[in-house]
């Protein structure tokens, strides 16, 4: 295919110590991508036929939350993974680009990154803005992937998931109204205190607020949420509790069966190896460290769930 005037190309690469199989497997599941690459959000899957898929990304990008569709073809044999922006988000006009995984010797391996793009009418100050952008994320998502990969055993006890739910007997949009209006959750919510919410209007959200914990210290965190009306919002904390290097989360809202809805909460969380002592005290461990945090999460889980639960069952 011919290359568009215009048309900027870059690579970027780096060496990993593990298989190269390996690290092609974890960038073709995107599910992993908000665990394992910084700027991404939340990916969802549109659609998967054979080796070839379209997924819809939201991600920073220069400190901005934006989002595009892309398709992208596996090929697994090659270990080659090649992407293009179906819809991009401007400045961009056009973005692809393909991952190359090259085995090394000694069970290393050689991540190739590529990028072809282009700016909106081929604006100067669009192109620069582009290319700070995919400089700054192709360093951080290279970056991350290699601490990733080469970490994934000694972290392994260190990521877990776990969910609460409450049955609402009310309606499902309801619910998804208290969720989705977090500009009123200090106002609705005992453990926030203070909350600053920015939308986009097409479902991107940047949160902000200040939480009391149970000791009665207040935290300051900012997420970016993604949300679909009426079923779920999906987010990735950017700001981080001292023992955390990672939170996603996920409310869904589905119907019970029953003629009401099923309200949860699902969190998914990386400890901080290096902090706990620092936060929990000397001796305390991964395990004293993964109780705390699930119990400080689930209980304003399940403070804000029972909440939505008791606005929703007043709306009916």
């Amino acid at each position: 295919m011919a290359t568009q005037p215009g048309t900027r190309h870059v690579e970027h690469e780096i060496t990993v110590a593990a298989p190269a199989d390996t690290v092609y497997e974890l960038i073709a599941e995107v599910r992993n991508w908000p665990r394992i690459f910084p700027p991404t959000i939340y990916v969802d899957h549109l659609h998967k036929s054979g080796n070839q898929e379209r997924i819809r990304i939201w991600a920073t990008a220069n400190g901005t939350a934006k989002n595009w569709t892309s398709r992208r073809v596996l090929d697994p044999e090659a270990l080659r993974i090649e992407f293009r922006q179906e819809v991009s988000a401007p400045p961009v006009a056009a973005m692809g680009g393909t991952w190359i995984i090259e085995p090394r010797p000694g069970a290393g391996s050689r991540i190739r990154l590529l990028h072809d793009y282009r700016a909106v009418d081929d604006d100067p100050e669009g192109l620069a803005w582009i290319d700070r952008a995919v400089d700054t994320n192709s360093r951080h998502e290279l970056e991350a992937l290699k601490r990733n990969v080469e970490a994934a055993h000694g972290a392994r006890d260190l990521t877990f998931s776990f969910e609460d739910s409450v049955r609402v007997g009310g309606s499902g949009r309801d619910v998804f109204a208290f969720l989705n209006e977090a500009q009123l959750w200090a106002e609705r919510l005992p453990h926030v205190a203070k909350v600053r919410l920015e939308e986009d209007g097409e479902g991107l959200q940047s949160l902000e607020m200040d939480t009391v914990a149970r000791d009665g210290s207040t935290h300051t965190t900012k997420s970016f949420r993604v949300t679909f009306p009426y079923h779920a919002i999906a987010y990735k904390q950017v700001t981080l509790p001292a023992l955390l290097s990672l939170h996603t989360g996920l409310w869904t809202i589905s119907e019970d069966g029953a003629g009401g809805v099923l309200a949860t909460s699902r969190h998914t969380v990386v400890i901080d190896p290096e902090r706990i002592e620092g936060v929990l005290g000397a001796g305390a461990g991964a395990a004293d460290a993964k109780a705390y945090v699930q119990g400080a999460l689930s209980a304003n889980s399940r403070a804000t769930l029972t909440h939505a639960k008791d606005y929703a069952e007043k709306q009916s």
